[in-house]
C-alpha cells in the first residue's frame, strides 16, 4: 500500500514541477509593469511638451533670433523621448538582455 503512495506523491511531484514554470512564465514582472507605466505617462506628458517647443522654435525662427543648435537638440531631444522604447530594445539586444 506505501508503495502505491509513493508512486502518487512522486507523480503528483513530477507534474508540478513540470507546470511551475508555465505558471512563473505567466506572471509579469512588477518592474516590467511600472517601467511600462511610467513611459505610457512620460509619453502623455511629452507630447504637449514637444509640440510647444517646436512651435517656440519656429516662431524664433520666423523672427532670426534662434541658433541652429537649438533646432537640432529640439529634434534630438524629442527623437530619443519618442524612439526611447526602440532604443531600449535595441541596446537589450545588443547586449542580450
Amino acid at each position: 500500500m506505501k508503495h502505491v503512495d509513493t508512486v502518487r506523491v512522486s507523480g503528483a511531484v513530477a507534474l508540478t514541477m513540470l507546470l511551475l514554470p508555465q505558471f512563473a512564465a505567466a506572471q509579469q514582472s512588477p518592474f516590467d509593469t511600472g517601467a511600462n507605466s511610467l513611459v505610457t505617462f512620460a509619453l502623455a506628458i511629452a507630447t504637449p511638451i514637444a509640440i510647444l517647443v517646436v512651435i517656440g522654435a519656429a516662431i524664433a525662427a520666423a523672427v532670426g533670433r534662434i541658433s541652429w543648435g537649438w533646432v537640432i537638440g529640439c529634434i534630438v531631444g524629442i527623437a530619443a523621448i519618442f524612439g526611447s522604447p526602440q532604443i531600449v530594445a535595441w541596446i537589450r539586444g545588443m547586449f542580450a538582455v
